[in-house]
């Protein structure tokens, strides 16, 4: 039984500093790197200043910073690292075009597919790079069909913040409260032991999501589709050895989906064939197409063809083999030596190892090149979609040549996806069977995509996120004040005496509503972290078997779905969607109430705990 006395000095500053964070933390106009280094640069120096001397000896500031180093952090950012990994490795990019291709033939069940696939991919993957793969398509297809597409973006996002209960890797909140437990000396849960009281629970979440929700959210004018990517033209040189040779024209545009236009096909220099659906694809045939820059690298993917013939590699190193591969917009400006000329004449390749792919005219569209890219004249104001290494895009810019935009897109390590693809599922199994800790077969999968070129140090660097390493080292170092100092026992006797006389089924209950509500003020991560220590006292006070009263953490502590603020995700979705706070508000309280009444009941029944 845990003692209700007084608390100390210490106690109470740690308390009173929980209050204080818990408000900083829900403050939009302060960062939350400030506010957690705050927390844990108060905690380091107050305890350093003012020693309190504990049950188990004295407590070091030290001891604060210990979060950096703890198993729960570095598994988090390890599987935000392979995640991001799979993403410049384009083995998310099959998904997303297979999903692209069923809304064609069913709306209704192609919408459920999508939520399904988002649920299952955001248990073993951060849902961040989910959520950007899914918000394009999605629009895209809503667009095609004159769909409301802001009944499909929210209900999306919340799909994959549902998936990510299901596992104990799906969210860094799961491994922050089992991490949390394990230090107190529970027993550490493996990957797929809640597994059934979440499969349960998101399939009501999940049939909210996909019949009721987009039948209550409002529609919105989406700010994605009034910033369409500019078209381009571009010649797609069909290589010897691609899939599309011998194919009639129309089973080549089958290959791309049925979304490639051809409007010409220049077999020679003098010999050009009608785009008819029975014209037969030839080796050295190049298609003239329109399209933005992500579907032309598409289509040269799909049809096995290059956007630049087999002359225009650059050099005999073969710069546009690189790993570090980008695309970049370069507009030709009055008085660049390009204007009037051709990018053959001034020797553009040669002098700066880079490639143009495709043009972009504004005033008018390019209905043939019959001297191919290089022999086109240029005109003020064309834009040229360049690729190559990033360093040569760079040097690009310190020239008076031609005038390169800011947005860079990294192109993904395609040839790489499957081994992206192969040490993720063997991350993933090395910890679901017990091999190996998630943090060790994570962090070993991290520097097996190192060494196969499928991430570089860069990658790595813009992987890692400093506001959830900091919010997460100053939320353990937050629960570990309160435990040293006997704060979350006294927050546990205090709940369990105004619950007093109530069925311990009822005690849990009340125990996910706190936590969602918490999660939805303040970071998820720190409402996990204060909590479990408490929801511990808590059973240890009563008696009663700990994993449930854990569980009830983990689960209320996920169900970020009331306010746009309570998850990263969820701001992404609301600036795509053009949401209102209110519009979430509207899809995610009745969200939070079906997710409740459904763990509520699951949680005591599957441990056998008292209902009244």
């Amino acid at each position: 039984m845990i003692e209700t006395g007084l608390p100390n000095p210490h106690t109470l500053a740690v308390l009173a500093l929980t209050v204080i964070a818990l408000i900083l933390f829900s403050r939009e106009k302060i960062p939350l790197e400030t506010s957690s280094l705050s927390v844990l640069a108060i905690l380091a120096v107050g305890f350093e200043l003012f020693p309190y001397q504990g049950e188990s000896g004295r407590v070091s500031s030290i001891d604060f910073f210990r979060g950096f180093g703890h198993e729960a952090l570095i598994a988090v950012s390890a599987l935000m690292v392979a995640g991001h990994g799979l993403v410049r490795s384009g083995a998310l990019e099959p998904v997303g075009r297979t999903l692209a291709k069923l809304w064609r033939f069913s709306p209704t069940i192609s919408f459920l597919m999508t939520l399904l696939i988002a649920a299952v991919l955001s248990a073993f993957i951060n849902n961040t790079p989910i959520v950007i793969l899914l918000l394009p398509i999605l629009v895209s297809v809503s667009l095609q069909t004159r769909s409301n597409a802001s009944a499909l973006l929210m209900p999306m996002g919340f799909a994959t913040l549902i998936g990510g209960m299901s596992t104990s890797i799906g969210t860094s909140t799961n491994l922050l409260v089992i991490g949390v437990a394990a230090d107190m000396g529970q027993r550490k849960m493996e990957m797929f032991d809640f597994i059934l009281p979440a499969l349960i629970a998101n399939g009501f979440g999940l049939v909210y999501l996909w019949l009721i929700a987009p039948r209550i959210l409002p529609q919105r004018e989406l700010v994605m589709a009034d910033t369409s990517p500019r078209v381009f033209t571009a010649h797609l040189v069909i290589q010897e050895g691609s899939p599309s040779v011998g194919l009639k024209l129309s089973e080549a545009i089958s290959l791309t989906h049925d979304t490639m236009n051809v409007e010409g096909i220049r077999r020679s220099e003098t010999t050009y064939i009608m785009p008819l659906p029975d014209a037969v694809i030839s080796p050295g045939d190049r298609l003239l197409v329109h399209d933005t820059p992500a579907n032309l690298k598409t289509f040269e993917q799909q049809l096995g063809a290059t956007l630049y013939s087999a002359g225009d590699e650059v050099d005999e190193d073969h710069p546009l083999k690189a790993e570090d591969q980008q695309l970049a917009e370069a507009i030709v400006f009055r008085g660049s030596p390009l204007q009037n000329r051709t990018l053959n004449e001034i020797r553009f390749a040669d002098s700066y190892q880079l490639v143009v792919l495709a043009i972009h005219r504004a005033s008018s569209r390019i209905k043939s090149m019959p001297q191919g890219l290089g022999n086109l004249s240029m005109r003020v104001g064309d834009v040229l979609l360049v690729q190559g290494k990033r360093d040569h895009i760079n040097e690009l810019k310190q020239q008076s040549i031609v005038m390169v935009l800011d947005a860079t897109t990294d192109l993904p390590h395609t040839k790489k996806s499957p081994y992206a693809l192969a040490i993720m599922f063997g991350i993933i199994l090395f910890a679901a069977l017990g091999i190996l800790p998630i943090a060790v077969s994570a962090t070993g999968g991290v520097l097996l995509m190192l060494m196969c070129g499928c991430l570089s140090w860069r990658d790595v660097s813009q992987a890692l996120n400093a506001q959830v390493i900091l919010i997460i080292v100053a939320s353990l170092a937050l629960g570990n004040a309160l435990l040293m100092t006997g704060g979350s026992d006294f927050l546990a006797a205090g709940f369990v005496d105004m619950t007093e006389g109530t069925p311990p089924a009822f005690i849990i209950s009340s125990l996910i509503l706190l936590m969602a509500i918490l999660t939805n003020v303040v970071s998820n991560n720190a409402a996990a972290v204060i909590g479990t220590p408490v929801a511990i006292g808590i059973a240890n006070t009563l008696q009663l078997p700990v994993e449930p009263f854990v569980l009830a953490v983990l689960f209320g502590a996920n169900m970020s779905y009331a306010t746009p603020m309570a998850y990263q995700t969820n701001l992404l979705v609301m600036s795509a969607g053009n949401y209102k706070f209110a519009d979430f508000v509207r899809v995610g309280l009745p969200l939070i109430l079906i997710m409740w009444l459904a763990y509520s009941w699951l949680l005591p029944w599957l441990y056998t705990i008292e209902t009244g």
